[in-house]
């Protein structure tokens, strides 16, 4: 990552994207192209949120985008249960509670802005969603206290699923993720897509390892963290609420 973290995107500049983006991000299966296994990780953190989860009633998906990991959840659980979607973008939320209304009959509520900044019921979460949004954090400071507050809005017992783009400790190692990532996007759609998708990156996202981000979670107290799967510079990973 080259730009420094006090000139990443700003929050609207990233509204604005997201904007401009709708219906790209509101199919199951090719919104998140440039994801590697993006299928996979979505069905994967759906299935353990249900698993370690069994009762659910409310879910918080925080950046839901058009609310595709909203819908794996509700189509898994195959009960409907509350929604409350957040995301910076009004398009997107409107989206959102348009297709997630097909799917459950019980409350749907919005909140449109940063996470940072709106207000939530504490223990009021059986599980929340953070699907390629934590990337958006850029400090130490911005990062933990995302990952507290997350943690005292779920109740008991309750879990948090990610899937994010991830860094690596190691610079050897964070090298040929990366490669391997740009021969992905090359086979995808040639040389010019993976420089346009990098310079995003670069310019948007400031995302940190998966050991970082698992640190952290058993530092603001989630027990039982898991690791689901990780391939390149993607993970999907979790942990329940003690």
């Amino acid at each position: 990552m080259k730009t420094p973290l006090d000139q990443k995107s700003s929050i609207l500049d990233i509204q604005n994207r997201f904007n401009n983006d709708v219906e790209r991000f509101s199919d199951l299966d090719i919104g998140q192209a440039a994801t590697i296994d993006a299928p996979l990780a979505m069905e994967l953190i759906t299935k353990a949120a249900v698993s370690v989860t069994p009762q659910i009633y409310r879910c918080l998906d925080i950046g839901c985008g058009a609310g595709n990991n909203t819908i794996k959840l509700l189509r898994e659980y195959s009960k409907g249960f509350a929604c409350d979607l957040c995301d910076l973008s009004e398009r997107m939320l409107e989206k959102s509670r348009e297709r997630i209304a097909v799917e459950t009959d019980k409350e749907i509520r919005t909140f449109h802005g940063d996470i940072h900044e709106l207000s939530f019921e504490e223990n009021s979460y059986d599980v929340i969603l953070a699907a390629a949004v934590l990337h958006h954090l850029r400090t130490d400071e911005d990062w933990e206290n995302s990952f507290r507050k997350i943690h005292s809005l779920l109740r008991p017992g309750g879990s948090f699923w990610i899937t994010d783009i991830v860094t690596h400790e190691n610079r050897q190692v964070d090298d040929l993720m990366w490669n391997r990532y740009a021969e992905y996007l090359i086979e995808l759609g040639g040389k010019e897509y993976q420089q346009e998708v990098f310079d995003y990156i670069d310019k948007e996202d400031s995302p940190r390892p998966t050991t970082y981000q698992i640190d952290l979670m058993r530092k603001v107290g989630f027990k039982c963290v898991d690791v689901l799967h990780k391939n390149s510079c993607f993970v999907a990973f979790g942990g329940v609420k003690g």
